[in-house]
């Protein structure tokens, strides 16, 4: 039987970027500073490692932006609170390998990193150029030649595939043409990791920017793929679970495919925040939410 994970919630580093990278054409020329998470899935055999940050905040100055690490922050302050290491970590599971996803692989050599084939061809194919800076990729193809480094899926092919007990797999289908979403039971129900098909949930999901259709997500505007098949996924992710796990805003609850709680202390299960919709499912009138979502407790 599967155990019941619990995921910790890890803060890696704060990045200044375009409103409108963010949410599609929102508020062009305004920039919000963003979070960057990682995620650390305990409660198997070994810690698991869900995205590793970008490798320094200056890398991010290649898209323009820029990074933010205070002392708490950052991969080895965050694995510490919870009294671990990075030789502690068996297994790297990556979403996709974006700038601010994949950069810290390297510190790990005896992780065995788990990722998708498509999104290391992708990587290499430069049709995104410095979001996947070519240190990542050479690290990645090192790998290749490294026994046990590295687990290569075929996702869009095989479907989904549990590669640890419980943690299953799948084909995101949105963000970038390799990008996994990762699925974890807990205690409380299936968690879905679902990378940068969200990167804002206030605005892209629970009260869309732009949308007046019901239950219409609005799409990034950072994507690789069409428009429909970006909605179809973040539609598919909102259905995959209980939880709902992006990699830059904070954990929501669902009920039935609609966020209703926001998670605020760094754990998945943990506190919750109830959230308001834009429409009320009595009057279809516009409800009285925040232009801005914000947690009432840091993680």
């Amino acid at each position: 039987m599967a155990p019941a994970y619990e995921i910790k919630v890890l803060d890696l580093m704060d990045v200044d970027v375009q409103r409108a990278f963010l949410v599609l054409a929102r508020q062009l020329g305004s920039v919000v500073r963003a979070k960057t998470w990682s995620y650390l899935i305990l409660g198997g055999d070994d810690p698991v490692l869900v995205d590793t940050g970008a490798s320094s905040p200056e890398i991010m100055g290649r898209l323009g932006m820029t990074g933010h690490v205070e002392e708490w922050q950052g991969l080895d302050a965050q694995l510490e609170l919870h009294g671990l290491q990075r030789d502690d970590i068996r297994w790297i599971l990556h979403t996709h390998h974006h700038i601010d996803h994949a950069g810290q692989d390297d510190r790990f050599p005896g992780a065995t990193v788990i990722t998708n084939r498509r999104e290391l061809e992708f990587s290499a194919s430069g049709i995104m150029g410095a979001q996947y800076p070519p240190e990542y990729v050479k690290h990645h193809i090192d790998r290749l030649h490294t026994p046990g480094a590295m687990r290569l899926l075929d996702l869009e092919l095989s479907g989904p595939v549990e590669v640890l007990p419980g943690i299953t797999c799948e084909a995101a289908g949105a963000h970038t043409e390799g990008s996994m979403n990762i699925l974890v039971p807990t205690s409380e129900g299936v968690a879905c990791m679902c990378g940068d098909i969200v990167y804002d949930l206030q605005n892209a999901v629970i009260d869309p920017y732009h949308v007046s259709l019901d239950r219409e997500p609005q799409t990034t505007g950072n994507h690789a793929l069409t428009k429909r098949q970006e909605k179809a996924a973040i539609k598919r992710a909102l259905n995959s679970g209980t939880f709902f796990l992006t990699g830059h805003d904070y954990p929501a609850r669902l009920e039935h495919g609609r966020v209703v709680a926001r998670l605020v202390e760094g754990s998945v299960p943990g506190p919750e925040v109830p959230v308001e919709h834009r429409f009320t499912s009595e009057t279809h009138e516009p409800a009285h939410g925040h232009e801005e979502w914000l947690p009432p407790v840091r993680v």
